[in-house]
């Protein structure tokens, strides 16, 4: 599969299956074939009422497909959905085209994507991992056999076993790496907890805008471009807040639908950012129609972190959640009216409307992840000598400084009285000084 190639997007629309709207997962696929440079020559939904174990699709529509396959002039197939080894090859023999399902799509476009040492092993384990369950596709050479120990052996071991068992000793390989990164990348975590900066990990849907957010924010440069999962490695950059000096805001992997479960098990390094996070923004793609249903896919995850308890359905989050409703200057006025109404009805919630790229109410987000960090902050008043710059330059630094006044009584030891708004673990270090 190379940039340009020309494709056939199909989803397969099976009978009792929710979630999305067929037509926006459609949307989703081609969004998918586009970030790896696919040109996609037709797209369409198929309905599934019983899938076949052989094709997944009855014969009269995998005749459809290799005819559209002609009309098209598409060299690949792409099915967006799951396709077992024995499916994907009779694909291949009947349309005579190369077929790769959703899982070995997305596995591209994160082998393309991943920039950091650790991303590349993490994608490699998840390819390995795809990789091992289609060996059966090699079928032309797959019997041949490699001869066995001593003169009286068995038939040996089959080049399906030899290949397979390569793949295991790689794969155990890279995962003694990952433990390394893990623990390095514990260590790390430890000094920030160590250094009391809040941490805000930026979670959300692909492409809701979450680099551009990042951007906005922090003024750094890492690559937003309307595309799916455009970042793959985290992110992190220091920022200052209402209140707090500083804080540090991770960008994270997009989260999606249907996410290949190999790589949910090798980017569960990558999401450890998520849940060692103070507060959590979730930045949903408001002029999306499916926006609903892309909340609910990255709740599930979020839950499966261990983000929200289990006393009733979807739980109450273990760390403060704030929906940053983005893309805000897309949304007609009529239906922002709406929205801004619906926000009234939900007050447990925090909300905040924004446009990442605009820069439309991005201070007010920061205004409230200000507030939420520094709630349960206390205001004090102390009066310290003159010459302690220490705890002067602590107060001004780590807390909000409400009111200052040179006191003048002993000319030979000025003093000074602050008045301060201190979070707990602010003024506990504060108390250690």
């Amino acid at each position: 599969m190379t940039r340009g190639s020309r494709a056939l997007v199909v989803y397969p629309n099976l009978r009792g299956q929710g979630g999305q709207d067929p037509d926006a997962r459609l949307e989703e696929a081609k969004g998918l074939a586009l970030a790896i440079g696919i040109v996609v020559a037709d797209a369409f939904v198929l309905p599934v009422r019983q899938p076949r174990a052989a094709t997944l699709f009855g014969e009269g529509q995998v005749q459809n497909i290799a005819d559209a396959c002609e009309q098209s002039e598409a060299e690949l197939v792409i099915v967006d959905g799951s396709l077992s080894a024995i499916q994907q090859r009779n694909l291949e023999e009947k349309t005579r085209r190369k077929v790769i399902d959703r899982t070995g799509l997305i596995l591209e476009i994160f082998g393309e994507r991943a920039a950091t040492a650790e991303g590349r092993l993490q994608v490699e384990l998840a390819h390995l991992d795809y990789q091992a369950g289609r060996l059966v596709r090699s079928w032309t050479h797959l019997e041949r056999q490699r001869g066995g120990f001593g003169f009286l052996g068995g038939p040996g071991e089959t080049q399906i076993e030899a290949d397979r068992r390569m793949i295991r000793d790689r794969m155990a390989r890279i995962r003694r790496e990952l433990e390394q990164v893990r623990r390095t990348r514990g260590l790390h975590r430890g000094r920030r907890e160590k250094a009391p900066w809040p941490v805000i990990a930026l979670v959300g849907y692909t492409n809701a805008g979450k680099s551009t957010l990042f951007n906005r924010l922090t003024g750094a440069d890492v690559m937003a471009e309307d595309l799916l999962f455009a970042t793959l490695d985290p992110t992190m950059r220091a920022i200052r807040l209402p209140g707090v000096d500083k804080a540090i805001l991770s960008d994270t992997v997009g989260f999606i639908s249907d996410l290949p479960t190999q790589l949910i098990a090798a980017f569960r390094a990558t999401l450890e950012e998520v849940t060692a996070a103070d507060i959590i923004v979730h930045v949903r793609d408001l002029a999306n129609p499916d926006s609903e249903q892309q909340k609910r896919e990255v709740i599930e995850v979020l839950t499966g972190l261990g983000l929200f308890g289990e006393d009733e359905e979807g739980g109450e989050p273990l760390v403060p959640i704030i929906e940053a409703w983005n893309k805000w200057d897309l949304i007609p006025p009529q239906r922002r009216s709406e929205l801004e109404t619906a926000i009234q009805a939900r007050p447990d919630e925090t909300i905040v409307c924004l446009s990442a790229l605009t820069g439309e109410g991005c201070d007010l987000l920061l205004e409230k992840v200000g507030e939420v960090l520094t709630e349960d902050a206390s205001t004090c008043t102390f009066v310290l000598p003159l010459s302690d710059g220490q705890r002067i330059a602590f107060l001004r630094a780590r807390g909000e400084v409400m009111a200052e006044d040179m006191l003048t009584e002993d000319a030979e030891h000025p003093t000074i009285r602050m008045t301060v708004r201190l979070s707990e673990r602010e003024l506990g270090r504060f108390s250690a000084l």
